[in-house]
């Protein structure tokens, strides 16, 4: 088995080469990422090997990750669930990365809005090297937020 340093590394390249269809990466590795926490002992159970496997085999199918095409705009998907938010920025239907975070603390009480903007935000921070000088269109499924982004007050 590998030390816990170990586990985490494997966990990052996870996150950042996995596929975002279908139940989420970040939902489906929720058993071995619970073995990361502070003072947890490490049981890998069945579940924990059920995710192990399912993750493997998403990591080995299409689609790949390809690099960016600088004359075309990034599209930038966003989602929030209970507990995380998810990114994948594409360029014409072509992954380019993923991205996702685990919510913390006081952000597992956010209302729906806030979550789904906060995977905006983490979106955004997360591909600032890319989108600098870049066109940009980012992809949210929340109505209110579509709403908010319409209001004549809310544009500069």
């Amino acid at each position: 088995m590998p030390l816990h340093g170990q586990r985490r590394n494997r966990s990052g390249t996870l996150n950042l080469e996995k596929r975002n269809r279908g139940r989420s990466c970040k939902d489906r590795a929720r058993p071995l990422t619970n073995l990361l926490a502070k003072d947890v002992p490490f049981v890998f159970d069945e579940e924990c090997l059920e995710a192990f496997h399912t993750l493997k085999k998403a990591l080995v199918s299409a689609p790949i990750i390809q690099p960016p095409d600088w004359n075309l705009p990034f599209e930038i998907m966003c989602d929030a669930s209970d507990f995380a938010v998810r990114v994948s920025k594409d360029k014409k239907h072509h992954a380019i990365s993923y991205a996702s975070k685990t919510l913390t603390g006081p952000q597992l009480n956010y209302s729906t809005t806030e979550k789904e903007l906060l995977a905006v935000v983490f979106a955004i921070d997360k591909s600032r090297s890319y989108l600098v000088g870049s066109k940009v269109i980012i992809y949210i499924d929340h109505a209110a937020l579509k709403y908010l982004l319409t209001k004549k007050d809310a544009k500069p």
